[in-house]
């Protein structure tokens, strides 16, 4: 009630001071009704959401990330600022599974147009699973079970819980979902906002298409390149799941799904070993999460260090100003990794 009692005041103030076209501007930046100058009011839980939405909503959306640079994605709290921004919006675009604190608050949010990314794709189990690369090798003594529990390779209870199913959430670093998750996301804002959906459907193919052709330099470089003399690369954490399944490659993670978990002393023996047998060169870490591990491994097993970025989000020291420029910065390093003898 008192809000509304101050509504008049304020646009008589408003009025006074600039005339009728001031009223009318004052009195829609104070509807509350979660719109910025008639654009349609979007949260997206992070920035690999916030980079798509932009890019298929363009001049008729304000986009808002959760997740604000250099946080890592995964550790996400959410503040009563941010659960009031939420609530205020027309949308949200998210990925179940992957920051339950967004997740919890989502779940909430009184939203029409609740966008969750996980239902647009197929979703995988990945990490240090068994059937993976360690399988394949026949590490399978005691010492890798152990590794298997200590490491949460397969997402269970010690790892963030990306769902109940243990899925691997990290689908934006594979091209291909990245570009399923547009054409749902796409559809979405077509339906939430009739009146630009011309727009949204254009700008949805326009994006798809940079994403083909991002998946066809991808494949040269790694699917079906010759000058390969490995296809096996150790990552801090099992981020790269997607995309090592697509171009035909292994990922053995120090950590499993979990960033921040720590590796058992069989794990680090195994990874240290298998490195020897598969010609591995480099182990990445990467930029949001410390680094002291990989280069222990690296160090004790005389391997070299580089950069592989989940894209979780950009900062200063990411190798691009945008998603596509660091998967491309990616495609480099893995290339360079993957080509040395």
């Amino acid at each position: 009630m008192n809000v509304r009692r101050l509504i008049p005041t304020a646009a008589l103030s408003c009025a006074a001071l600039l005339g009728l076209t001031a009223l009318t501007a004052c009195g829609a930046e104070g509807s509350g009704d979660g719109r910025k100058d008639g654009r349609l009011d979007v949260v997206a839980s992070f920035y690999p959401l916030q980079f798509l939405t932009e890019q298929i909503g363009g001049d008729h959306v304000a986009v808002t990330a959760l997740t604000k640079p250099g946080v890592e994605p995964h550790d996400l709290e959410i503040s009563a600022r941010q659960t009031a921004k939420l609530n205020d919006a027309d949308a949200v675009v998210y990925l179940k599974g992957l920051q339950p604190a967004v997740d919890a608050a989502v779940a909430q949010a009184d939203l029409k147009t609740k966008i969750d990314a996980s239902t647009l794709t197929s979703m995988e189990k990945h990490g240090n699973e068994v059937g993976g690369h360690a399988a394949a090798h026949d590490h399978t003594t005691g010492a890798e079970g152990e590794q298997g529990d200590e490491a949460g390779g397969s997402g269970g209870e010690h790892g963030h819980r990306h769902s109940e199913a243990g899925d691997d959430p990290h689908i934006w670093l594979d091209p291909v979902k990245y570009a399923e998750v547009a054409k749902g996301v796409g559809a979405a804002l077509a339906k939430a906002d009739p009146a630009h959906a011309a727009d949204y459907r254009k700008n949805t193919d326009t994006l798809v298409g940079r994403l083909g052709a991002l998946d066809k330099e991808y494949a040269a470089a790694l699917k079906n390149s010759t000058a390969l003399t490995s296809r096996v690369f150790i990552t801090t954490h099992a981020a790269f799941g997607y995309l090592a399944e697509r171009y035909g490659l292994t990922e053995e993670a120090i950590n499993g799904l979990d960033p921040d978990s720590e590796p058992s002393p069989a794990r680090i023996r195994d990874l240290q070993k298998m490195a020897k047998a598969d010609g591995v060169t480099t182990v990445f870490y990467e930029t949001l999460v410390s680094d002291k591990t990989a280069k222990t491994l690296a160090s004790d097993a005389s391997l070299k260090t580089d950069v592989l970025d989940p894209l979780e989000g950009i900062t200063d020291r990411s190798r691009g100003t945008d998603y596509f420029s660091v998967m491309r910065s990616n495609l480099t390093a893995l290339t360079t990794a993957l080509t040395a003898k």
